[in-house]
């Protein structure tokens, strides 16, 4: 675990930063504001009534406050980079952006008097900008090429780009055709955690009406508004998400074929088959071949 220390700083705008490696660890507890990424391997969490697969790809953004649990069981270490957030610094860091000159010469330490942001938990792109910001400073700090300045002036791009993150999924929330914006952000947060739930065991028999009820909405209320969010349907994406971790195992394990459709969460080889082979136009075989 690391910290980092400047003398410009005070105690409250100093983040945690934890880096590590583990094959097994389970932890329950509440948290900061925080940004969780992961390499060689997939954590899970549970998080109000949400369930998170964090892998190389996605990183996992929870609130200040949340009780949460992660288990990670990995025959290699699954290695964690994580920054946690003191409360109030990346509204500190809004107020600085959206307030004018004139004030910020007058106010220079004012404190933003801004209740705590309210984040959608989700996982995210590691490709979007804050995904390539927390990449670009995995890499500075597990090489030590930063020293303090230079990591807080990394840190504060962070909580920039987490600024226009929430701005842009305000904009997503509010293209949603309820009246009310609390109705909007509700069901905008229930669709997201029965799309995380797909995500993280796409692999296990779930059943839509099980998928539904993890988000707490009825079946038809989230086929309905799932495709309205997303433009395809829950299975269309089910389909897609087991299709894509066979063409992975394809490529970078031995495994039988007959194993690997078991594996990703499919039931019938022959269905498999015939939707990889409409999907890659080649068969399974072909394309282990091909790569």
């Amino acid at each position: 675990m690391n910290t980092f220390t400047g003398n410009t700083l005070t105690q409250r705008s100093i983040p945690f930063i934890l880096h590590e490696s583990r094959t097994q660890f389970d932890w329950r507890g509440q948290g900061a504001l925080s940004l969780k990424t992961f390499r060689y391997g997939t954590s899970l969490y549970e998080a109000g009534h949400g369930h998170f697969s964090v892998g190389h790809d996605r990183y996992l953004l929870l609130n200040e406050g949340q009780e949460y649990q992660l288990h990670i069981d990995s025959p290699v270490p699954v290695e964690s980079f994580c920054i946690f957030f003191p409360p109030g610094m990346v509204e500190e860091v809004g107020r600085n952006v959206s307030s004018s000159d004139r004030y910020l010469l007058d106010e220079p330490y004012a404190l933003s008097s801004a209740c705590s942001m309210d984040w959608v938990e989700r996982t995210y792109s590691m490709e979007d900008p804050l995904g390539a910001a927390l990449a670009r400073l995995r890499s500075s700090y597990v090489s030590k090429t930063l020293d303090a300045w230079g990591l807080e002036e990394q840190l504060h791009q962070l909580a920039l780009h987490m600024l226009v993150l929430h701005r842009e999924i305000r904009c997503e929330i509010d293209q949603l055709d309820m009246v009310r914006s609390s109705t909007r952000d509700e069901l905008y947060r229930r669709i997201y955690i029965a799309h995380e739930y797909m995500t993280a065991y796409y692999s296990q028999p779930i059943t839509l009406a099980e998928t539904a009820s993890a988000a707490h909405l009825s079946v038809n209320h989230f086929l309905r508004n799932y495709k309205k969010l997303f433009g395809i349907s829950p299975h269309q994406f089910l389909t897609e998400r087991r299709l894509q971790a066979a063409c992975q195992l394809l490529s970078n394990s031995d495994l039988p074929v007959t194993e690997i459709c078991y594996r990703v969460g499919f039931e019938s080889l022959g269905s498999f088959s015939s939707l990889f082979s409409r999907r890659f136009h080649l068969s399974p075989s072909q394309y282990r071949i091909k790569r």
